[in-house]
C-alpha cells in the first residue's frame, strides 16, 4: 500500500488557520504552534465578547435611564416599577434612547406613569 504524505490536506488545514491570523505580530502569525494558540484564544474571546456586549449595553441603558429619572426626583427602581404597574411596554433600550436624545419625550413618559 502506498504511503500518503498528507501534503495537500495538511497544507489546506494550516492555511485556513493562517488566514485568520492576518495582521498578527511576530510568531503569532508565522509559526504554527503560536498561531493555533492565538486563533483558539481569539475565537474564545470573540464568543465571550458577544455575551459581554449584551451585558454592557444593558448596564449602559440602566445608567442613562437612572440619570434621567434623577432629574425628575425619581429613582430608577421606582420608575421601572411604575412602568410595570401602569402596563407601559417600553423596553430599556428605547427608554435610554429617549433619555439621551429627547428629554421632553422622556418627561412625557414619566408624567404618564406618575
Amino acid at each position: 500500500m502506498s504511503r500518503a504524505k498528507r501534503g495537500f490536506k495538511a497544507r489546506r488545514r494550516r492555511n485556513r488557520v493562517f488566514k485568520r491570523t492576518k495582521g498578527y505580530h511576530f510568531d503569532r502569525g508565522a509559526k504554527w504552534r503560536h498561531t493555533v494558540q492565538t486563533v483558539v484564544r481569539a475565537l474564545h474571546y470573540a464568543y465571550f465578547g458577544r455575551k459581554q456586549l449584551k451585558r454592557n449595553m444593558r448596564k449602559l441603558w440602566i445608567i442613562r435611564i437612572n440619570a434621567a429619572c434623577r432629574t425628575f426626583d425619581l429613582s430608577y427602581s421606582k420608575f421601572i416599577n411604575m412602568l410595570k404597574t401602569k402596563g407601559v411596554e417600553l423596553n430599556r433600550k428605547m427608554l435610554a434612547e429617549l433619555a439621551a436624545t429627547d428629554l421632553d419625550g422622556f418627561k412625557a413618559v414619566v408624567d404618564s406613569v406618575k
